[in-house]
Formats: C-alpha cells, sequence, structure tokens
C-alpha cells in the first residue's frame, strides 16, 4: 500500500534508557529528545514517573520537562504506572500521559504491586479524576493505556489472547482511545501478532491500537510488519534499539527506529522522519551510553547511501 502513512512514537528517552547502566542527566536526556524530533518524532515518550529508587535513570522527570518548552506539533508523552505518577505528570508540560498496566498477573505484582483488576480500578481513578478536570481552563493532557506482556510473561510465563481480549476490553469500557499492545520481554511472532492484533480489534472497535515491539529475539522487524499487514498504523520504537526493562529477566532490546523506518521506507511508506538524521541520533546516544547500540543501520548505514 505504497504512500500508507505509518505513525512511529519515539520510546528511546524513556524505554530505550530505563535500562541502561549509564544514567544521563536530565539536561543530556532533553537533548535527546531535541534531537530526535529534529529527525522527525512528532510523539516521544520523553520521560517517566516512577519513583527514582527503582528506576534512577528516569530520575529528574519534572527537570527534563522544563527543559523542553511545549512546541506546537510536537507531543511529549510521560509514562505513569499508577495514580501518584499520573499526578506527577499533571505538574509538567507533558502533552499526553502514558499508563502501562500488566495483562498478567506475574509481572503486574512486580512491576506495580497490583494485580490486573487492581490495575483496572486504579486507570478507573484515572479516567474520572480526568473527566472532573475536562472543564477547567486547560484541560488535562490526553490518555493512553499501555498493556505489558500481551505475548508472554517472565514470571507466568505464556498469555493467552483470552487474557489479552479480556484486559483490552475493560480498557476500552473505561474510554480510552489508544491501547497499546507490548511485547514485553520479546517472545512474539508474526502469527501470534495478527491473532492478538484481531482479538482486540473485536473488543475495543472504538480504539486505535498501537504496538510495542522488543527485538529480543530477532522477530522485531517480522513482527511489526505482520501489524501493519493487520492493518495497525502507529508502532512503537527506539532509536539504536536501546532499551528493555528493568523489573523483566531478559528483556534487552527495542526494536531499532532507524531499522524500522529503513523498511518501511524501502517498501514505500511514509513515516516523517529523516533517515540519516536518526542514524546520526545513534550513533550520537551511544557516545553517551559508552557502547555500540544494537540497530543494524547505526552500523551498516542506509542504502543507496
Amino acid at each position: 500500500m505504497t504512500g500508507r502513512f505509518i505513525q512511529i512514537v519515539e520510546v528511546g528517552p524513556r524505554d530505550g534508557l530505563q535500562n541502561e547502566k549509564a544514567i544521563l542527566s536530565p539536561d543530556i536526556r532533553a537533548e535527546f529528545v531535541r534531537k530526535l524530533e529534529a529527525a522527525g518524532a512528532r510523539r516521544i515518550e520523553a520521560v517517566s514517573f516512577v519513583h527514582p529508587k527503582y528506576v534512577p535513570q528516569m530520575a529528574g522527570a519534572e527537570e527534563a520537562m522544563a527543559a523542553l518548552p511545549a512546541e506546537q506539533g510536537r507531543s511529549r508523552i510521560g509514562l505513569a504506572l499508577n495514580g501518584k505518577g499520573y499526578d506527577r505528570a499533571l505538574g509538567t508540560g507533558v502533552d499526553e500521559v502514558n499508563v502501562s498496566l500488566s495483562v498478567s498477573t506475574g509481572f503486574g505484582v512486580k512491576n506495580q504491586g497490583l494485580t490486573p483488576d487492581q490495575q483496572i480500578e486504579m486507570l478507573s481513578a484515572i479516567v474520572a479524576g480526568r473527566a472532573n478536570a475536562e472543564g477547567a481552563d486547560q484541560g488535562p493532557p490526553s490518555l493512553s493505556a499501555t498493556l505489558s506482556c500481551v505475548w508472554g510473561c517472565p514470571f507466568d510465563g505464556e498469555v493467552s489472547v483470552d487474557q489479552v481480549a479480556d484486559m483490552v476490553g475493560r480498557v476500552a469500557e473505561l474510554g480510552v482511545k489508544e491501547i497499546a499492545l507490548a511485547d514485553t520481554i520479546g517472545v512474539a511472532d508474526p502469527w501470534s501478532v495478527t491473532r492478538k492484533v484481531e482479538a482486540a480489534r473485536k473488543v475495543a472497535s472504538g480504539a486505535q491500537l498501537r504496538l510495542h515491539f522488543h527485538d529480543t529475539r530477532n522477530t522485531g522487524l517480522a513482527n511489526a510488519y505482520a501489524g501493519i499487514e493487520a492493518g495497525v498504523d502507529i508502532l512503537d520504537a527506539s532509536v539504536g534499539g536501546i532499551g528493555g526493562c528493568p523489573f523483566a529477566p531478559g528483556a534487552t532490546g527495542n526494536l531499532a527506529t532507524e531499522d524500522l523506518v529503513y523498511a518501511l521506507h524501502r517498501g514505500g511508506f511514509e513515516t516523517g522522519y529523516d533517515l540519516d538524521a536518526l542514524i546520526d541520533t545513534a550513533r550520537w546516544i551511544s557516545t553517551h551510553l559508552n557502547r555500540h547500540v544494537p540497530s543494524a543501520l547505526s552500523r551498516a548505514g542506509q542504502w543507496p547511501a
């Protein structure tokens, strides 16, 4: 489908950095956001409102956002794991708040201290609070939800289509308009992507679906292809392929933004990204992380050169 636009939500400054040994200052993280936006990112996960005791890489979210004045056509997303994180986000300039939930009990308890039922209660309270604030002069930032461990849990094992459909349906019933399905530990395959996207669409026909893949087992691009073929137009990616989850053993590496953009551009899709600028940004962040990033394009460059 030549010319079809695929929106890529850049998650490097949050999901990309949260599992790195190097801890970057809020100023460097804000510069990272600006470089990604100069490369074409229009929606970007900029910060995470989690306790610095547990994720020190994300400390100073307020300072990072203060260094990113609002700009037209840019949307900076803040991640929240609970109501306290959501309240912190409201005190900053984020344009969107993405609330993370888990389809599986094991990961939900380990990551947030909440079962799936308790997470739905938490999200319901946030939605109710937003409804009360909508009459204010400046309404609350937009709200989305990411469901972790859609394709597998590091503690509970396999996650069924029925589990996913149940959680997606409950989130959609609360009125959340964008729901991301995340392969937190990188165990998905293209065929299961198709099945779970179809199941999610049946129970959330009024919501946009977004997909978040890790390349832990070298299936990220194949899974992205399957999601796009299934009709999904929004995917997460992390420049350089950096990232992972500190609470999920073995969860390494996001799908690299530049690798995904290269494949899409070669296939005739539009993304709005400058591939050369993305490669330069991947190489720039590698110097701050003191390691080579895993993306293919950061090593090989694009073609034709």
